[in-house]
């Protein structure tokens, strides 16, 4: 059957309007038949209850290109429209309203822009600069409609202004493709057809059209909230099964690699972590505790009391933490800590994987690879021990790829807004990954632009407007937070990390202690501490790199990336360094930015960490062209995959070792300190609780935050230059107690410690004094008894000094 021209009218309930709009269709394409040649119009009843199917059977029987299409129920615009198309033969298809709110007359505009253009789509469009509205809706309809086109266009279709206008022409084929294609019913089937010819590269053009509001219409305001409804179906409909798959393989690595920690949520402790798992719960709980009561989630006393904590300052990820507070009340702190680790992990691997499907491969296998490796990369495994500020980073690959669309420069205002948006979001999850990853994207973009100076030329110019953009939308949001962070109270300037914070050029080609073929004893000697293995990506890994980078040197991106590793792994080496085996000593590339604003705070070996994700796309890359290389022979592409199983499986992560907790006292699980503390007063631990004994902390996120604690481990400033160090500032009573502990001899103690005593507990008003179960408890008990010159009191399984006001030593 031929047919130029079908109409579909969709049709629910509209007996008042619906013959004389029939009438109108038919005396316009009767009065031209050379241009519109042989035509239907097919009326979908969508299960109308009144006489809207008469109508269309009496107009039928008087003109049989009209026919008549029902619903036996009301299922919905989308529905109807998809039950008329289908049934169509047109070699276009238009499909209108039945209000003829566009009058039919504007069906040879669309028809124009169709042979014109070619386009496989035009749409009517009432917020074209050219568009003339000649009846307007309500205020509020119009604002809703405007709203509701904003959304769309942000997170469905882009660069559409006016997706919901009920006139459109199809290429029949096309339309009839779009729509067999189709799932949804409602009012949002016209972004999931726009979106279709979109994936299929199939041109949509917008046209002006005469636009008058007709009374009567069925769109309500709570059909907004319907299509934005459809619009989350149609985003979950577009995610592929085997990406779930992925997704899904990716989640039981994570919960594998943490299964110690989840089997024992209550008593369960990361082995390696050394205190940061009772430092990230304290994090976690002091959040939600903030959120809560309404207090600052910038700064708390609870910690280095009575000088307080600045958290801004410090990594609490607050675009986890506050969110997560209702699990932290409900569920505890260390659940927190587990699903952040876990489901960060996972996340991430997720993000990576998208991006590189999206960019640089085609096979979902080759792409899962490489995101898998960004993401499970000894480097990633190590700070997972402790770190989730650098394991949680899913933002990082949207941000690339937000800049990527920068500098295609299709919709820089969008792109640069949502760039900005990102980056501040990225800046509560943690700044210091977002430093790192700018430095590598920065590498990476002056090896591209030097390796392809054409694509250079067209993209700089999109890309600086867009990042402009970007730091006019990030700055504002940031400012406060960021004030506070450097110059509100406990703030401090850098924070020392030693002159060994560098790596080895051997820890690159050794296997970190978590790795299927390391150990501790081969990486430990290479490393600050088991959270800081930052390179480790084993011999064979390193060699099949560069062997992929040889094999496909010719192609810009695999330049650009091979320079990005090896500059990102040369900073890393820290200001100087050593030549594996012998006594030369040279000046490393960090030099320059050591004490620079920003960097004097970074641990340079963490800039290693820019390899695994640069590693990963490598690793993509090289399965990808093996999959697609049906040239070769399978020998070839056989030795290839086992090549690159050979470099990987050593580096596969093994599950996290977990040990038992210390229990907390029951003086403290009892409620018993309570009766010791005043207002404003803190509970004195012995020794004071640090970065290497924060067990403390564990107390108080158990309890509830009932008391303040004096010390404790967090980032704060020391001396008069305000220089960060890790803890509280020391006193020399705290050192002392540390110094009893360690060595396990008492001291001499005069009236002159005695003084000192005084005068430190006085400064960190202190209400009691409380030594637990530790190793040479004894040394430690004798020597506070004599500091206090008294004994302590055995009270639920701790001595205790009652110190406070009314006891005696103030």
């Amino acid at each position: 059957m031929s047919v130029d021209l079908s109409v579909v009218v969709p049709a629910y309930n509209e007996e008042a309007r619906l013959g004389p709009t029939l009438d109108a269709i038919g005396a316009y394409l009767r009065a031209d038949p050379e241009r519109w040649g042989s035509w239907e119009v097919i009326v979908v009843d969508d299960g109308s209850t009144d006489a809207t199917a008469k109508i269309a059977q009496e107009a039928a029987a008087e003109e049989p290109r009209i026919q008549l299409v029902s619903s036996p129920a009301n299922r919905g615009k989308g529905h109807a429209l998809r039950l008329g198309v289908l049934a169509s033969y047109g070699r276009r298809v238009l499909f209108t309203d039945a209000d003829l709110a566009a009058p039919i007359d504007e069906l040879a505009r669309l028809d124009d822009e169709l042979a014109a253009t070619g386009a496989a789509a035009a749409i009517g469009s009432r917020a074209h600069p050219e568009a003339r509205i000649e009846v307007r809706q309500r205020r509020l309809r119009e604002w809703l409609g405007r709203m509701g086109n904003r959304l769309i266009r942000l997170v469905a279709v882009s660069g559409i202004r006016d997706t919901q206008c009920g006139f459109k022409l199809f290429d029949g084929d096309k339309a009839r493709a779009a729509f067999a294609d189709s799932r949804l019913t409602g009012w949002g089937i016209d972004v999931e057809i726009l979106r279709f010819f979109r994936r299929a590269g199939w041109r949509v053009t917008e046209v002006p059209v005469r636009w008058s509001h007709v009374d009567g219409s069925k769109v309500g305001p709570a059909d907004y909230g319907k299509v934005l409804l459809e619009l989350l179906r149609l985003r979950t409909r577009a995610v592929r099964r085997v990406d779930l798959a992925v997704a899904g393989l990716f989640l039981l690595a994570s919960v594998l690699l943490y299964q110690g920690l989840w089997t024992d949520l209550d008593r369960g402790y990361l082995r390696d972590a050394g205190q940061d798992q009772n430092q990230w719960e304290w994090f976690f709980a002091v959040t939600a505790d903030n959120v809560t009561h309404l207090r600052n989630p910038l700064f708390t006393t609870l910690q280095g009391h009575p000088e307080g904590v600045n958290l801004m300052a410090n990594t609490v990820m607050l675009g986890l933490s506050v969110p997560l507070t209702p699990v932290t009340l409900a569920f505890g702190p260390t659940v927190t800590w587990a699903l952040v680790l876990t489901l960060g992990l996972t996340a991430t691997a997720v993000s990576w994987y998208w991006l590189i499907a999206r960019r640089l491969v085609r096979h979902r296998a080759a792409a899962a690879l490489g995101g898998g490796f960004a993401a499970f990369a000894p480097p990633m495994i190590s700070h997972g021990n402790a770190h989730p500020n650098f394991l949680v980073l899913f933002m990082l690959p949207l941000i690339v790829d937000r800049a990527l669309r920068l500098c295609e420069g299709r919709n820089v205002v969008r792109d640069g807004v949502l760039l900005g948006l990102f980056a501040t979001y990225q800046i509560f999850l943690g700044e210091e990954p977002l430093l790192l990853a700018a430095v590598g994207m920065l590498l990476f973009a002056l090896s591209y632009a030097l390796a392809r100076r054409d694509v250079a030329r067209a993209a700089w110019r999109p890309l600086l407007r867009g990042l402009g953009i970007a730091l006019l939308v990030c700055l504002p949001l940031v400012a406060f937070p960021l004030g506070w962070q450097f110059f509100g109270p406990q703030s401090y300037k850098s924070v020392l990390h030693g002159d060994n914070a560098g790596n080895s050029p051997l820890a690159f080609l050794q296997f970190s202690g978590r790795a299927l073929l390391g150990s501790d004893a081969g990486a430990d000697p290479l490393a600050m501490n088991r959270t800081e293995q930052n390179a480790f990506f084993g011999w064979p890994l390193v060699a099949l790199s560069v062997a992929i980078v040889i094999q496909w040197w010719r192609l810009a991106l695999v330049k650009a990336l091979a320079f990005t590793a090896v500059a990102a792994a040369l900073l890393s080496l820290g200001p100087k360094f050593r030549i594996p085996y012998t006594d030369i000593v040279l000046t490393g590339p960090w030099r320059a930015l050591a004490h620079q604003p920003l960097f004097e705070s970074v641990i340079e070996s963490r800039v290693a960490m820019v390899c695994a994700p640069v590693l990963g796309m490598l690793l993509a890359l090289a399965a990808d062209r093996l999959a697609a290389a049906r040239s070769r022979s399978l020998a070839v592409r056989a030795a290839g995959f086992a090549a690159l199983a050979a470099a990987l499986v050593p580096v596969l992560p093994t599950p996290y070792p977990v040990r038992e907790r210390a229990e907390v006292p029951g003086f403290i699980t009892h409620g018993a300190y309570r009766s010791y503390l005043g207002e404003g007063e803190s509970l004195v631990t012995v020794p004071l609780p640090t970065p290497g004994s924060a067990d403390a902390l564990h107390w108080q996120s158990a309890s509830g935050l009932g008391f303040p604690l004096a010390g404790g481990y967090f980032n704060g400033p020391w001396g008069p230059d305000r220089i960060g160090i890790y803890g509280a500032t020391p006193r020399h009573t705290s050192n002392l107690l540390i110094d009893v502990r360690n060595t396990g001899r008492v001291p001499v103690i005069g009236p002159n410690w005695q003084a000192q005593a005084r005068a430190d507990l006085a400064a960190w008003k202190a209400g009691v004094v409380v030594l637990a179960p530790t190793y040479n408890e004894q040394a430690l008990y004798e020597t506070v008894t004599k500091l206090l010159g008294r004994p302590g009191e055995r009270v639920a399984g701790v001595w205790v000094w009652d110190v406070g006001a009314e006891g005696g030593t103030r």
